[in-house]
């Protein structure tokens, strides 16, 4: 199983950067969990305190009431890992989901033995806050 953990962890633009090492250790910070369809993953306004990387199955994004379908490679919750904040979506299973999930607290303690890691979150956070700020300007636009 970690074999399948570390290649989705390679295929999630968050961690696609680093090499098979990183990759093992980070899949051994984490647990795998199992959510049947309609089982909420994480609910908006839950304090965040993991990541999840979608392993296989189908799970939907609602934010705000724009919907968003997640498949094996893609993640969510990665703010959680740095900051334990209230949740800002809701994750549903649409089908049996199997996940990995990586617990902030246990995560943290591997950033410090692991910078590498930190500095592609980093670039990857700064990409989907550029991704959100290009929506929210071509939505004033209109």
């Amino acid at each position: 199983m970690t074999d399948d953990k570390t290649n989705a962890l390679q295929h999630a633009p968050f961690f696609a950067g680093l090499a098979a090492e990183e990759l093992e250790r980070i899949a051994e910070v984490g647990s795998t969990v199992t959510f049947e369809p309609g089982s909420t993953i994480v609910a908006e306004g839950d304090m965040g305190d993991a990541m999840y990387v979608v392993l296989s199955g189908t799970a939907e994004v609602d934010v705000g009431g724009r919907f968003h379908r997640l498949t094996a490679g893609d993640f969510f919750g990665e703010m959680a890992l740095i900051s334990s904040r209230k949740r800002i979506a809701t994750v549903r299973a649409t089908e049996t989901v199997e996940a990995l999930r990586i617990p902030a607290d246990a995560f943290q303690r591997f950033l410090l033995d692991h910078p590498s890691v930190a500095v592609s979150m980093l670039k990857e956070i700064v990409d989907r806050l550029r991704e959100v700020e290009q929506r929210i300007d071509a939505w004033m636009a209109n």
